[in-house]
């Protein structure tokens, strides 16, 4: 008769478990540093149950590996000695050390943590048996809701990042385009990234693109819509790294080019036929191409938007994300409906459209106005 208790739950558990504990610390060996070795066991085992969720090794996994072991060496303590004091602590120690540490990034520090100690509890694992065999203690969770961030508004950002008017983004492109002919008055080095850069901006705001999306864009990415024929081969952009979600493949829309940034037809026209040439490109599939025959980078992307920023005179607190913020603002005031820009900005919920969107007064009066003539016409006929 098979006995029912946590104990033998625990060692009679699915061993076949990514990460669990038999996979990577072996049972009965001798360790010269037993303790070193069962942590180190443990960030093995939590790497190897995050990428049986497919989770990004690069972009997801390593930095929560990296902050485990960070708050492992700010505490100098190992996991099964851990209690909410050493998180409160850790918390404290960012807020007090970093004036930008933001709510997000306490939510995600927290969150990352909290999983390690889920992680490291859990008893299918088989964690909590060992570290008791070991050293006569086991794991607790840190995190809970009385010392975890409360998630209360929709969005917590900085509250100076907005999307830009309609005169901050001619200003933004007037000195990109200024970068370039300054290069070429003082025949420097340079003229062609700067070119460069100034039509990936461009290109960002006119589609409403994130940064992954636009780094990654491929030649073949460019698509007719035949119902705008004539943006010839710019009337529609497939965007194939859109932002993933929970460790599933990157999400895949098309973005079609509308009227009112018709302008962006011109710009990539001169750029694949006058400034992507003179790179060299060869074979290379990328869109945006470096001096190096290389794909554009994103901190390089960054760092266009900043120049530019900076030589328009705008607020820094502006970043490139904000040119996302105003292509769907501006398509809202354009008046098209709300599905559409849902479906442009990939957004799975309106909702989320919604948090990007910050119309303008202007616009709002327009909607006034128009509610007024639409219910007292005879207050509002024209004077002659």
């Amino acid at each position: 008769m098979q006995r029912c208790c946590v104990r033998c739950n625990m060692r009679n558990g699915p061993s076949e478990l990514a990460g669990n504990v038999d996979l990577v610390l072996a049972d009965g060996v001798t360790h010269l540093d037993p303790e070193t070795a069962a942590f180190g066991a443990m960030i093995e085992g939590w790497r190897l149950q995050q990428r049986a969720r497919f989770l990004n090794e690069a972009g997801t996994i390593r930095p929560r590996l990296r902050l485990v072991r960070r708050f492992a060496e700010f505490t100098n303590q190992y996991p099964w000695q851990w209690t909410p004091a050493e998180a409160e602590a850790f918390m404290e120690e960012l807020r007090s050390s970093n004036d930008t540490f933001s709510v997000s990034s306490a939510r995600t520090y927290q969150a990352a943590l909290r999983m390690f100690c889920e992680y490291v509890t859990d008893a299918r694992y088989g964690w909590p048996q060992r570290c008791w065999e070991m050293f006569e203690a086991s794991p607790a969770q840190i995190f809970h809701e009385w010392n975890s961030v409360v998630h209360c508004a929709e969005f917590e950002g900085d509250p100076r990042r907005r999307p830009l008017t309609y005169d901050e983004v001619q200003a933004l492109f007037d000195a990109a385009d200024g970068q370039v002919e300054e290069i070429q008055a003082q025949h420097r080095k340079g003229a062609l990234a700067a070119m460069r850069d100034s039509a990936v901006l461009k290109t960002v705001y006119a589609f409403g693109l994130r940064r992954q999306e636009a780094c990654c864009l491929d030649l073949a990415d460019l698509r007719r819509n035949p119902r705008a024929a004539d943006f010839g081969r710019f009337g529609a952009m497939f965007v194939r790294f859109g932002k993933a979600s929970r460790g599933s493949p990157p999400k895949r829309r098309t973005v079609l080019a509308v009227p009112e940034f018709d302008w962006i037809v011109e710009v990539l026209e001169h750029y694949l036929q006058e400034v992507r040439p003179a790179f060299s490109p060869k074979r290379h599939p990328a869109l945006w191409i470096t001096e190096r025959c290389s794909r554009l980078s994103r901190r390089r992307l960054d760092e266009a938007f900043e120049a530019a920023r900076a030589r328009a005179g705008l607020p820094k607190e502006l970043d490139l994300h904000c040119l996302r913020h105003s292509y769907i603002t501006h398509l809202v005031e354009f008046g098209y409906p709300e599905l559409f820009v849902q479906q442009q900005a990939g957004h799975s919920y309106a909702s989320t459209t919604a948090i990007y969107t910050g119309v303008s007064d202007e616009y709002r009066n327009r909607l006034v106005e128009r509610a007024l003539k639409a219910r007292f016409a005879d207050l509002w006929e024209e004077q002659p």
